[in-house]
């Protein structure tokens, strides 16, 4: 075995390239799965973000919508499936939202393009919709629909008919359920006669309250609505029909979100599974499923503590075996039919991929995986999952992934330095799945621990709402126990550990290092950075979230305040990178742009790149790029060390 050269930490070379990462920002999502044909969505960076629709039939591969066709739908923001395959006479169509004027469109087989299905809203992208299904007779689309007016924002549940006539006429849209802020998977039920849905109001979010409903269809109209399972401090989701009298659906009444079964004629809701697991996560994206019903009555279900297995739970047995596959973590969206299960899921070494299995075979196929090819695996960082003591004794889960590459090591005596990882949401969760971004810094010798941190979403409700009125607090402990822990092992050098995160991730970001000194470098994507600025001109979705982690308005002002990283800007105890996207509706430019002149003021050292046309979460490569490598640099620059390939980064004193 030849002998590792020695080179200081983070100036290892590495054949993982920013262009590597931005290449494998790819992303497949939403998988849908009829007989032996597959469809999905694919974002691509190297289009500029565009995302298209997949159709898999026959073994063969093809590309649905050409550009400038970008199925996006715009729904809370955040969006989610904007695609529904549609059976016709000649095979499948699909409906879609196009992502410029946010209509929907049906593209038919062999059709030179898509044809619009609803009107032209009067202001640009005024009317949205997502979270499509078929209508019991296949005439409709029923789906959410989202109205943008100057006199505010209104969502329902509508039917869309599929012959085009809505296209011209307005009044062609039928509204089936209204009169709630926010709706979520209309479903309705094998034989027609019910409709089921999900839906909250402020100031509440989807993790936080929501009531699962049920109305009998009349003559193309839901009637009778009434709750079935949910409440205001209990979050119900994903409503399955079990068969016309009954339906499963997950709810974390008991702290986690488990499944249950509920009938419709007074029978109290029946929990098939009880355990400390998550079944669902949080509903920041419209349309996906994290269970789905296989044709011999079993389900196929993801579960677990943090990363989500797939496995098969039997009503009748009540059994719940784990499949052997080759994959640690699913996205929580699944789609089956017959005796076939298609999700999107990765491991350590396996980037995200669509995977079909046949639960009768037990055949497992990777159709296509966001990383074509994979750097050599000794590049790739091994994860290890830890459980930190956080202040108070509470436990805090993260992973530690250690410097790694097998042509050099750091030099004798020397400590690497180390990023600490903050994910966005705060409601979210940093997986073990593969991701070059991590090895783009480990493979130069930086290594990286990903905290999810008190907030996260995988370790129940308790876990999840550590954060309530408590956000840049517990938040900040935990990214400071994370840090510490790393020292008092002996593992990372205390003057060199730096902190970055996006969304609010970088809000936790700002917020610890203006409130603590621990940090030596920090970099904030899209963050948070003033809360009233922010409560007050983000979108419609989130516009109350800030009342559960912080405190409802009016009446909390005094912690709003105080607790906003702009205000103690005076404070921050490192150098800062900001990374600002100008077109982002859910952080407008203000929240970077204002810290950035705190910090001038100041005299503090910073960078703020801003990148026009992207809006919340980087979606072109040469954006990718451009903040990577000005995010090596600057850790090189502030961390004391010479990273290979990158061009140093201007920091401006003043």
């Amino acid at each position: 075995m030849t002998a590792r050269a020695t080179l200081p930490y983070g100036s290892w070379p590495s054949p993982i390239s920013a262009a590597d990462v931005a290449r494998a920002r790819l992303r497949l999502s939403f998988p849908t799965v009829h007989n032996s044909d597959v469809w999905w969505q694919e974002t691509r960076p190297e289009e500029g973000g565009r995302t298209t629709v997949i159709h898999l039939q026959g073994g063969h591969r093809t590309e649905l919508l050409q550009a400038p066709w970008d199925a996006r739908t715009r729904v809370h923001e955040y969006g989610g499936r904007s695609y529904l395959p549609v059976r016709t006479g000649e095979g499948f169509a699909i409906v879609f939202s196009n992502y410029e004027d946010q209509r929907l469109h049906r593209l038919d087989p062999g059709d030179p393009k898509p044809r619009p299905l609803t009107p032209e809203p009067a202001l640009p992208g005024g009317l949205r919709y997502a979270d499509y299904t078929l209508s019991p007779d296949g005439s409709e689309v029923w789906c959410v629909c989202e109205g943008h007016t100057p006199d505010g924002i209104r969502r329902a549940i509508v039917a869309v008919p599929l012959d085009g006539s809505a296209a011209a006429d307005a009044s062609a849209i039928r509204e089936l359920v209204t009169g709630a802020d926010f709706y979520a998977s209309p479903t309705p039920s094998p034989s027609g006669g019910h409709l089921a849905w999900v839906q909250w109001n402020h100031p509440r979010m989807p993790w936080d309250g929501t009531e699962i409903r049920v109305a009998a269809l009349e003559n193309g109209q839901a009637v009778a609505p009434r709750t079935v399972k949910g409440g205001l401090n209990e979050s119900a989701l994903a409503p399955l029909w079990r068969d016309d009298s009954s339906l499963y659906v997950i709810s974390d009444w008991p702290g986690w979100w488990n499944i249950y079964q509920v009938g419709l004629h007074g029978e109290s809701p029946q929990a098939l599974y009880p355990a400390e697991e998550e079944f669902a996560g949080p509903l920041w994206q419209l349309g996906g499923m994290p269970y789905a019903l296989l044709e011999d009555g079993r389900l196929a279900v993801l579960h677990g503590e943090g990363d989500q297995r797939l496995g098969i739970y039997d009503p009748d047995t009540l059994e719940l075996v784990d499949l052997e596959v080759p994959y640690d973590d699913w996205q929580l969206s699944l789609s089956a039919h017959g005796s076939t299960i298609v999700g999107i899921a990765g491991g350590m070494t396996v980037p995200p991929s669509v995977v079909r299995i046949d639960t009768t075979t037990g055949r497992v196929e990777g159709l296509r995986r966001e990383l074509a090819e994979l750097p050599d695996i000794a590049y790739l960082p091994k994860a290890r999952a830890e459980q930190i003591e956080g202040p108070f004794g509470r436990p805090v889960h993260a992973n530690i992934y250690p410097p790694s590459n097998p042509e050099y090591a750091g030099q004798e005596g020397e400590l690497p330095p180390y990023v600490v990882f903050i994910h966005g949401g705060p409601t979210s969760r940093a997986s073990r799945t593969l991701s070059l971004e991590r090895a783009f810094f480990t493979s130069r010798g930086i290594g990286v621990i990903d905290v999810n941190y008190g907030g996260s979403t995988g370790y129940g409700r308790a876990y999840r709402e550590r954060l309530r009125r408590q956000w840049g607090v517990v938040d900040v402990e935990d990214a400071v126990a994370a840090a510490k822990a790393l020292v008092d092992a002996g593992i990372a050098d205390p003057e060199r550990i730096a902190i970055r995160g996006g969304s609010a991730g970088g809000w936790t970001t700002l917020a610890a290092i203006t409130t603590t000194d621990v940090f030596k470098a920090a970099t904030s994507y899209y963050g948070i950075s003033d809360l009233k600025g922010f409560a007050e001109a983000t979108h419609d979705f989130e516009s109350r979230y800030l009342f559960g982690l912080i405190g409802p308005l009016p009446g909390f002002e005094r912690a709003y305040e105080e607790r906003s990283p702009l205000n103690r800007a005076d404070d921050t105890s490192c150098p800062v990178l900001l990374l600002q996207g100008m077109d982002d509706p859910v952080v407008p430019p203000d929240q970077s742009e204002r810290f950035a002149l705190a910090l001038a003021s100041k005299k503090t050292p910073y960078a703020y790149l801003t990148f026009q046309g992207e809006s919340h979460g980087f979606r072109r490569a040469d954006t990718v790029i451009a903040c990577l490598e000005a995010e090596l640099a600057f850790y090189g620059q502030t961390l004391g060390f010479k990273p290979q390939g990158v061009d140093p980064i201007d920091l401006i004193v003043g």
